[in-house]
Order: structure tokens, then sequence, then C-alpha cells
């Protein structure tokens, strides 16, 4: 039995003595904008082994989106690098002593749990084969919304609002944080954003928001009676097909 034990502790660090650095840079980046960074807290990277579960390397993106121009209105060829070294991503650097299975798995954006989005791919490592550049980009898709007002479970006398509605704002970004207004590059007048509003679990109606400032999505809903109210906002892109989706709940008291 010991001498067993002695032969696996052997092979262990037989293998470890082998092992060779291998740099691997991962980024994601949002569906039809740019890199996922500093600025929106960043996506958390996980490198596992396929075969066992392991991971190998783990950590969270970081630095600036990236350069819009080059990114969002310059034609990409073959072999084009979008990034450079201030652009967001995580070096991950492994020691491996054979060709490695790898699964990548990325959560992002770390720090918008209602947006968050949790994509992944596979490759192999070859073990000093570093894979840098660009390296290995993660798509993220969609939006990140939040309701600014009402509150969650805000309690709203029916009252103060029965004569002027009740605003509804609500702040929304590209995955990456980038920004969305009328005539911007990301083009609020292309895609549909909408509230649909339930009063005590029944349909109250569905209204359309307005882009009155950068990022500011605003209507008012005219409340009829008191209860309990559930509001939904979600936006949608037909040409990309992001989509996002915020809720609260409030209560209207008489």
């Amino acid at each position: 039995m010991k001498r067993s034990v002695l032969l696996v502790v052997l092979f262990s660090l037989c293998l470890h003595a082998f092992a060779t650095e291998t740099k691997l840079m991962v980024r994601a980046k949002a569906k039809d904008a740019k890199f996922v960074g500093s600025s929106i807290g960043g996506a958390h990277i996980i490198v596992r082994n396929s075969i066992n579960g392991e991971i190998l390397a783990e950590g969270v993106t970081s630095g600036s989106t990236g350069n819009t121009g080059l990114i969002m209105k310059t034609p990409i060829e073959r072999h084009s690098q979008l990034t450079n070294d201030e652009t967001a991503g995580f070096l991950a650097v492994l020691d491996i002593a054979e060709p490695t299975f790898v699964r990548i798995e990325v959560i992002s954006p770390i720090n918008k749990r209602n947006a968050q989005v949790h994509a992944s791919t596979e490759l192999w490592l070859i073990p000093g084969k570093d894979i840098l550049g660009d390296g290995i980009v993660v798509e993220i898709p969609g939006f990140v919304i939040d309701i600014l007002t009402p509150n969650t479970h805000q309690y709203i006398p029916l009252e103060s609002i029965k004569s002027t509605g009740l605003d509804l704002k609500a702040n929304m970004v590209m995955m990456c944080g980038c920004p969305i207004e009328k005539g911007g590059v990301w083009d609020s007048e292309a895609m549909e954003v909408k509230a649909i509003v339930k009063k005590d679990g029944q349909t109250f109606g569905e209204f359309p928001l307005d882009n009155p400032s950068r990022n500011l999505f605003a209507t008012n809903l005219k409340i009829d009676g008191a209860g309990h109210y559930q509001i939904l906002v979600y936006a949608y892109d037909p040409k990309t097909g992001n989509t996002g989706v915020d809720t609260i709940n409030c209560v209207v008291t008489e």
C-alpha cells in the first residue's frame, strides 16, 4: 500500500514538473455592442477542465469597453484585431502538462443579476501555445434594464397620483453599459420599449415608453384605483434580437 501511494505521489510530481505555463485571454462582448469591462463591473470568467470540472483559472474582466469607431463603424476583415492592451478581458494563466479540453464559462454582467447571462464555449488548450490578442470572445446578448420609479414595494397613496398619473422611469443600456439614445450609435428609435402592467394579477394595460434623454425611458400611467400593481418593462430590438426585462411590484393605497 505504501509503495502504491509513493508511486501516485511521484507521478503527480512528475506531471507538475512537466506542466507548462499557458496563457488564455477571455473576453465578453455585448451583442451588437462593445466589450464588458470595468465600467459595468465586468464579467465573471471560469475556465474548467471539461472532463472533471476542476477550475483551472477564475477571475473578472477589467479594462475599457474598446474603440467605438473600430468595433461599431469599421468593416472587419479576416484576422482584424478589435482589441488593444486597454480593452477589457481576463488573462487566464494555466499550468498544463498535456493538451486539455476546457470549458469557458462567462457570467455577465456580474453585478446586474436581473440582466445576467450565463454563456459558455469549449476548446482544446495545448501546453505552451498561448491564445492572446482578441483571444476567445464570448457573445452576451440583451439589454440591462433598471426600473427607477416607482420603487419596489413602494406604497403610493391613490390621491397623490389621481390627477397627475404615476411616473414610470427606467434606465436602459447595452450589456457593456454603452449608451442608448435617439439617433445614437445604439438608436432607441429602432427599439421597442414597453411596460406591461398588471393590477391584482389581472392585465391592466400595455404602455410604450419614450426616450427623453440618454438611457432614460419614461411614460405616465393613469391609475384608476387602489391595488397591488406589477410593472414589467421590456425592450426588443428587431434587427439584432436583443431583449431585456425588469419587473417591480408596488401598492397603490386608498
